[in-house]
């Protein structure tokens, strides 16, 4: 197995770049919100170890309610890994919101939110099921434009309405 590997997939949201490193995905990097894609397809042939990658995404975006099992590597401080593993547990088709979070995790808000900005691998992390008590909150570090509208797609694809 190559030691690390990247792959870029166009999907329904526009394309989604994908880091392995040692067989675990330690990045994954939205691009532009574009939506309008009915299959996922990868920009190029990608290596065999992408291909439970490649699986895994096409069953999401076929399927909002499909959960991702892919191993990650989560590089942070121990309360964001705190956080990513909080979010790892919210299912598809749910939300908390920040303040929840914080309340689980004897924080605050504005901490989870930075941790859930820091996200290095959004998607299979769920950082977009984190919601603000009034509303969708933000996402990426955006409270509005081009992230506010990938998160309430993403949330909608769920099942979700906010």
């Amino acid at each position: 197995m190559a030691a690390s590997s990247s792959a870029t997939f166009l999907t329904p949201i526009g394309e989604v770049r994908v880091l392995l490193q040692q067989g675990e995905v330690s990045e994954l990097t939205l691009g532009r919100f574009a939506p309008g894609a009915r299959q996922i397809r990868p920009a190029a042939a990608p290596a065999d170890d992408m291909l439970p990658v490649l699986a895994q995404l096409q069953a999401y975006f076929e399927d909002g309610r499909q959960g991702f099992s892919l191993p990650v590597k989560l590089l942070g401080t121990d309360f964001q890994r705190r956080v990513w593993q909080a979010l790892q547990a919210i299912p598809a088709g749910e939300v908390r919101t920040y303040g929840q979070l914080a309340e689980q995790l004897g924080s605050h808000s504005r901490a989870i939110g930075m941790a859930c900005r820091n996200n290095p691998v959004p998607l299979i992390v769920p950082c977009h099921r984190v919601v603000a008590a009034d509303g969708p909150g933000g996402f990426a570090g955006q409270r509005g434009g081009e992230k506010l509208a990938l998160k309430r797609w993403l949330l909608a694809h769920e099942g979700v309405r906010i």
